[in-house]
């Protein structure tokens, strides 16, 4: 194992328990056999996230995340154009090789453990960032402009 000799000994080892109890959520989550299995839908969903989000909720996230899930999520260039939450199951099923139900089973559970780490006002705002779809892979609602703003529609 590397260590950084800039971290104190008992830092590293913090966050590295930290990361290792988020591989056991998403472990748990995702019902996935092994440690390295879920650390693969670790990386991969947190690097495809990384390739969204920008600004303040970025950063954010990343201060909320152990060590090392934050680096594989600010190690990414955002995109210039922001996937939908389809379009981004679809892309890491693409980059991954695995099924769309898998893909999409794989970041719901990342999410979850994300979720947990930045609590829910953090994650209000990184929806408000996102294009459509995502509300739902982090297991809320999706919510209609309309819903959004409170105005009702009228009656058909």
């Amino acid at each position: 194992m590397i260590t950084d000799v800039r971290v104190p000994l008992e830092h590293q080892q913090l966050h590295e328990t930290a990361y290792e109890q988020m591989l056991e959520k998403v472990r748990y989550e995702g019902a996935y056999p092994t440690r390295e299995r879920a650390e693969e839908s670790v990386r991969l969903v947190l690097a495809g996230l990384g390739r969204q989000l920008t600004g303040d909720e970025r950063v954010d996230l990343a201060a909320c995340l152990p060590l090392e899930a934050a680096r594989v999520l600010t190690a990414q260039i955002p995109d210039t154009q922001p996937l939908t939450g389809s379009a981004f199951v679809k892309d890491l099923a693409a980059r991954s090789g695995a099924s769309l139900a898998t893909t999409r089973w794989d970041t719901g559970s990342v999410f979850a453990a994300v979720a947990a780490h930045a609590g829910p006002d953090l994650i209000t705002r990184i929806l408000h960032q996102l294009p459509a779809g995502y509300a739902l892979l982090f297991g809320r609602a999706e919510l209609t402009p309309a819903a959004q703003t409170g105005h009702r529609h009228p009656e058909a």
